[in-house]
């Protein structure tokens, strides 16, 4: 989606009678902050995420923010371009996601718990039994490399291809399980996008996890959304291109069914964001959102859907930082636009991973001192008063 460079940030929609009551969480991309925003559209806590930098954030039940960042006091990553045939702890840095801390903070900021892993990228699971689930970068084999489709070459050169790995690690950050989507996925049929370089194979962009522990991921760079059985740790289902195209943020809803954010980039036709919910049993597409007109909605990379209590979803828009709330039927009811702007390849942009919307009687926030008064300042900085 285009916009003004005089356009208004902050809340611009509200239908109070249609939305979610609630807190909203976001960590602007390359930034050093995470922010809980109110229905009003102003801040009302914060967490200073220093050197691990904004990149994604999520609230556990107790109130504690768990985070990951690219650890930005190792200094400038070397660019993409030019990282191909450096060892992959260097290698990873120059990758979009990259995450190579995960922190625990609590409500007032300090850190509890953290684990390092160079490789570790874009998303993470905290389990029920205090676990935690990560994707991790791996070079692949020569042989698998070659037999892997699809890609382009920087000057006819490539280094070794990477894909991914799913690890569990407990709370010393020793390994318990791994699992290698590069075995479960097939070097012909799930191929690199033509237009992307062959640097990864799958780019996981998200996990999530359901009751059962089956494990639902999406990879970017093949386009492919898959589920894994939790108890045989085998792929049970797969989905993709043509359906979707560069996706993220593949989640587990009622009935087993999996909501997907289609980012649409490279899509035949032209291109454009959608929301889908779809069946596994059949591939049935049971729900869409799309902009009105089409090209209204859209976000070529980043970005999340979550599905709220009642049916509503909370979508963001990253690549413009625009977040906002629509019903069943595709009527907004919330909108928001995120006036922090980082400096990312040279430009100000308000590019926003993710936002999660937690319910006002969620046990994340209820009881905290939630008074925007507390933040004036920087609610005026911002103009979000």
């Amino acid at each position: 989606m285009g916009w003004s460079i005089n356009q208004r940030r902050g809340l611009t929609h509200s239908r109070p009678d249609r939305s979610i009551k609630g807190y909203t969480l976001i960590a602007p991309l390359f930034g050093n902050a995470a922010y809980l925003i109110d229905m009003a559209g102003r801040v009302v806590h914060t967490w200073d995420l220093g050197d691990l930098g904004g990149n994604l954030a999520r609230l556990l039940p107790n109130g504690h923010l768990l985070t990951l960042g690219p650890d930005r006091a190792k200094g400038p990553a070397t660019p993409a371009d030019e990282a191909d045939f450096l060892p992959l702890e260097e290698r990873a840095r120059s990758i979009g996601g990259n995450g190579a801390l995960l922190r625990e903070l609590d409500w007032d900021g300090s850190v509890l718990w953290e684990y390092r892993n160079p490789a570790m990228h874009h998303d993470f699971v905290r389990l029920p039994n205090g676990h935690t689930l990560i994707p991790e970068w791996i070079e692949l084999s020569d042989d698998l490399a070659k037999r892997v489709r699809g890609g382009w070459n920087h000057r006819g050169k490539q280094g070794p291809l990477i894909g991914d790995d799913i690890v569990e690690i407990d709370g010393d950050g020793g390994e318990v399980r791994r699992l290698r989507t590069w075995e479960m996925l097939d070097p012909r049929r799930d191929p690199i996008c033509p237009l992307e370089r062959r640097t990864e194979w799958t780019h996981v962009n998200s996990l999530d996890v359901n009751d059962a522990g089956d494990i639902a991921f999406s990879c970017r760079q093949n386009s492919r959304v898959g589920i894994i059985d939790g108890a045989s740790g085998t792929l049970r289902w797969k989905y993709g291109a043509p359906d979707t195209y560069h996706q993220h943020h593949a989640t587990f809803q009622a009935e087993g069914r999996i909501q997907i954010f289609d980012n649409g980039m490279h899509s035949r036709g032209q291109p454009a964001s959608k929301v889908i919910e779809v069946d596994p049993n059949n591939n049935e597409v049971t729900w869409t959102y799309q902009g009105a007109p089409t090209l209204q909605f859209f976000s070529p990379h980043i970005s999340n859907a979550q599905r709220l209590p009642g049916g509503n979803n909370l979508v963001c828009e990253g690549a413009t930082g625009r977040i906002f709330e629509i019903t069943k039927q595709g009527e907004v009811v919330w909108e928001w636009l995120s006036p922090f702007f980082n400096e990312i390849r040279g430009q100000l942009l308000p590019w926003t991973y993710r936002a999660y919307r937690y319910p006002a009687n969620d046990p994340a926030v209820a009881g905290r001192d939630l008074d925007p008064a507390r933040w004036a300042s920087l609610n005026r900085l911002h103009g979000l008063e």
